[in-house]
Order: C-alpha cells, then structure tokens, then sequence
C-alpha cells in the first residue's frame, strides 16, 4: 500500500511561521501597543533620552511599512522624560504614534496639555483593592474624579485611553461596565475616541473561555464590550506574567475582541513582565498569514541594542534568547540535518535574520560535528562526512572530554580547534566562509 504522508501545508508553511486557522474570528484591526518606555523601563532601569529615542527608532524600523505596532507609552515626569517625548516626536514618524501616560489627576494632565499631547492614557485604577486601600476614598467620588479629569481632555481635543488598573479583579458589574458606558456618554458628547486598556495587573487572568470574570480574559472581554457597545478597536490589553499566562492572555484577549494588544520589547516590565512584544508580533503574522509590511529581521538588532545597553536577555527566552533556535542532543541534530523542518517549525534565518546553531556536547553525537562543520563552514551537503573516519575521531576526542568530568559544552574556537587538528582540508577549502569572529583563530 502506497503510503498517504500527512504534513498539514495548510497550517505548516516552512521556512515561513506557521498559520493560526481561524473560524470565526475577525483579525482586521489587530494592533499593538508599545509600553517598553513606560513599563518597561519602570520594571528595569531608567533610560536615557538617547536610549528612549533608539529603541523608539527601533519600533518604528520594526513596523516597516505597516501600522502593526500602533503607539508608544511615554511617562511626562521628569526633564528626561519630557526631553525623549520631544525627540521621538520630532522624528516626525506616524508609527508608532507617542502618547503620554499619566494619572488622572488635574495636575497630571496639564503636563499632557502643554506639551501639546494628542493622546495620553489616564490610570483610572478599578477594582476595590485599589479604591479603598490605595486611594482611601469614596468610590462614587473616585469614578467622579476620573470622568472630571477625562471630559477635560476631550475639551482640549486630546483622545484618552483610560487604564482600568487591576481590572481582573474589579466589581464587574457595580463599577467597571458604568463606568465605561460613562466614558462612553463623553466620547459621543465631544465626538473624540475614549478607548480602555483592561488590565490584568497581578497576572492572574486566565485565556480560557470557560473561566467565568473576573479572571476569565475572554468572558471579560467579551461581556465589556456587549454590556458597553465600545468597540473592540477601542480596547487594549494589558498584561503581567506573574503565572507564565501572559502572553497566551493576550492572545486571548485579541481572539475576543480586544484589538490593542500591550507588549515591551523582551517582555520587561514590573514583577515578572509584560508580555513579549516579539510574541505578539509572531502571533500577528501567524493569524494574518502575511508580515503585511513588517520587518522582522529587525528583531536581530533589537537583541543586539538592549545587550549593549545592559541587558541580560535569558539564555532560554523564547524567540530572542541565545538557545531559541540551538541545538545540543544528537537525535535532535541528526533530524535537522536530513531535513530541518523536522525540528523547526519555521527557519528563523530568513524569518528573523537569525541562524539556527547547534552546541556541541557529549549528548550531540557525530551528527553534532556534522552540523556544527555545515553550519560554520556553509556546506551545501554532508552526506560524505556522515562516515568519514576523522569526524568520528573529533567526537571521541568530545566524549573523552566528558569522561574527564567537563560539564559544560564545547565552544566554537574548540570545536575549529580539532578541525584544524583533524580535517585540514576543510580548513583550507572552506576556510574563508567562517564567521569574522570565528575567522580570527585560524
């Protein structure tokens, strides 16, 4: 019987990302909203006007010729932050489009004001927690205070988006749906957009739709925006990665219809972060099918801006950690190179401009050698070193290495080390193709 092989290129599309099949929701509007400069660096460290101004450049080089990510959060605190505002704004990009973030307060917002501000977000903290026991007052006169703040706003014509701070764990129905059809009544009396970001502030929303509010991310949606009739291109969502959740509540969030999705480059952010702007923009092109203009391969360079500045990026995050796309275990090797796509599900050197690699340890086998000599040396095939007698001599030299009680894995100048020693030729050959920073030890 003739076999029937089963490889879903529907779904599986390689070297390209895979697809998100979608049957009844509607993708036209999916947004991000950046929060690197506000929540980002009020997780990590403060940046400098220079550091604000590059990784804004980098978002916008990011978009490419898309509006995907749609807006960036700037604090108006201090000098500095005023300063980077002002910069970023004289680059005179349209994305992504800088807003201020401010608290909903009258003295806030005259910071807004006279910088000339056409949009900001307003934290309009909602739950009970943060209305008895941070802000000690009334909550009839707490929404008050809001909706006073936010209708002065509107009378200077600047679009609000109001942050509705510990949303998955407010009183849904008492506090959180009137005063959203509130904001509501303002946007129709000024004809200015009022939008909402929902906000799982501890982390401890769940993406599943049978989890009833306040933890539930799709319920909750879901019953805002029917009980408000707001729509769903006026609604964000923000979340925390306290439980792992986050980016899995985001998506969530986008699949129910809340079209803005909150994100900071790497996922820093208060606590356990934000939820991974990288993710989400991976997740964009999977339901849209195409990068409609992004450029991706721009993510390299994001990696490489925060790790000048700083930043240490976890060996094991996924997308933009140095392991993402690396292999150490042998049958893993022996698989990618008779066909990578048995363990890639997508190739991230013409994806994300960033080459799968293999690390070589006593786990990696002969097919490690392999693929580590195809990989530095560009070999366009390696069926004749799969039973060449010197590679095998290569790793017994590995597993004697181990035997001796080493641990760690075997590093690139080591491995070109025992080429060297062994396969001469291939150095004399092939030499040339090696990395720059790899070229130096010959």
């Amino acid at each position: 019987m003739e076999d029937s092989w089963v490889f879903h290129r529907d779904v599986f599309r390689y070297p390209s990302l895979p697809l998100v099949k979608l049957h009844r929701v509607c993708i036209d509007g999916l947004h991000i909203i950046d929060t690197t400069l506000r929540d980002g660096q009020q997780g990590w460290r403060p940046l400098s006007v220079d550091e604000a101004v590059n990784i804004y450049t980098l978002l916008h080089e990011l978009n490419g010729e898309s509006s995907v990510i749609r807006s960036c959060e700037f604090f108006l605190y201090t000098a500095r932050d005023r300063e980077a505002f002002r910069r970023v704004r004289e680059l005179g990009y349209e994305y992504p489009k800088p807003v201020s973030w401010l608290r909903a307060t009258v003295s806030d917002l005259k910071l807004a004001i006279d910088m000339g501000v056409e949009e900001t977000v307003l934290l309009t903290s909602i739950s009970d927690y943060h209305i008895r026991y941070k802000l000690r007052l009334d909550k009839g006169r707490v929404l008050e205070k809001y909706l006073t703040v936010v209708e002065e706003a509107l009378k200077n014509g600047i679009t609000v988006r109001c942050s509705l701070e510990d949303a998955t764990r407010a009183d849904l129905y008492g506090t959180l749906v009137p005063f959203v059809k509130s904001l509501m009544k303002l946007s129709e009396k000024y004809d200015i957009p009022v939008k909402i970001k929902i906000c799982d502030t501890l982390g401890v929303g769940l993406p599943y739709p049978e989890i009833p509010p306040p933890r539930g991310i799709p319920q909750l949606i879901r019953v805002v925006r029917e009980a408000t009739s707001i729509p769903s291109e006026w609604i964000s969502f923000h979340g925390h990665n306290d439980f792992h959740m986050v980016v899995a509540n985001t998506l969530a969030a986008w699949l129910n219809g809340a079209s803005g999705a909150e994100a900071t480059l790497l996922g820093i952010g208060e606590r356990a972060g934000n939820c991974p702007l990288e993710a989400m923009l991976l997740f964009y092109v999977q339901l849209s099918g195409s990068t409609n203009g992004l450029n991706l391969k721009v993510l390299r360079k994001v990696k490489e801006y925060f790790t000048s500045i700083g930043y240490s990026i976890p060996e094991f995050q996924p997308i933009l950690g140095d392991n993402a796309y690396r292999t150490k275990a042998g049958i893993h090797v022996d698989g990618l190179l008779k066909n990578p796509e048995v363990y890639l599900p997508f190739d991230p050197e013409s994806v994300l401009g960033i080459p799968a690699s293999i690390m070589v340890n006593v786990y990696s086998g002969k097919a490690g050698v392999v693929y580590w000599l195809k990989s530095m040396f560009k070999l366009d095939s390696t069926d004749n070193l799969k039973s060449d007698k010197r590679v095998a001599k290569i790793y017994d030299e590995i597993v004697k290495m181990y035997s001796n009680g080493r641990t760690t894995p075997v590093s690139d100048y080591e491995m070109l080390q025992l080429v060297k020693k062994y396969m001469p030729d291939i150095i004399e050959r092939y030499g040339g193709r090696l990395p720059h920073w790899l070229k130096r030890y010959l």
